[in-house]
């Protein structure tokens, strides 16, 4: 018997958010056009981000605190300087951090779609279309559908079977 899927916000969300895309996009063809505008649009953002935290706080190569800066301008109190400069550099470093994070996610985006492009290069037969768009149906039925409706009133009102509310 399989486990029961897990109750969470979170994943109760990813539920019907899955079930969703299956809804609306049934297709082979609509599969492969949604998954290459997904990754695309996380590539755009990530990548966007990253330049913009670049032009803000340098290219992530330089070190994270300037040797000449702090005897330029010093502090009228030496406490504030110590813990001025600490809260800056742990700021800095978090922001640093970001940035090697993001250079990451952005190559492996890069990679995954070196691999979505061998996806589009499947075509299937419209007969086979047909089997995707019946299977959608199944996998994800339409909530609102009246029948399903009926169903989950049936089931949230048998006794020997417990409240999923």
């Amino acid at each position: 018997m399989p486990e029961e899927p897990c109750q969470c916000p979170d994943c109760q969300r990813f539920y019907r958010e899955h079930d969703r895309l299956i809804r609306e996009h049934p297709t082979l063809r609509q599969q492969q056009e949604l998954s290459w505008a997904a990754l695309q649009s996380f590539r755009t953002l990530a990548g966007r981000v990253l330049e913009e935290l670049q032009k803000q706080h340098g290219d992530g190569e330089q070190p994270a605190e300037p040797t000449a800066a702090p005897s330029v301008s010093a502090p009228a109190t030496p406490g504030a300087a110590a813990s001025g400069s600490a809260n800056a550099s742990g700021e800095g470093d978090a922001i640093q951090q970001a940035m090697l994070d993001l250079e990451n996610i952005n190559a492996h985006l890069f990679s995954i779609e070196v691999l979505m492009e061998r996806i589009f290069d499947v075509r299937v037969p419209d007969e086979v279309e047909k089997t995707f768009r019946e299977l959608a149906g199944e996998l994800a039925p339409d909530p609102l559908n009246a029948d399903r409706l009926r169903l989950n009133r049936l089931l949230h009102q048998t006794p020997d079977l417990p409240d999923r509310s």
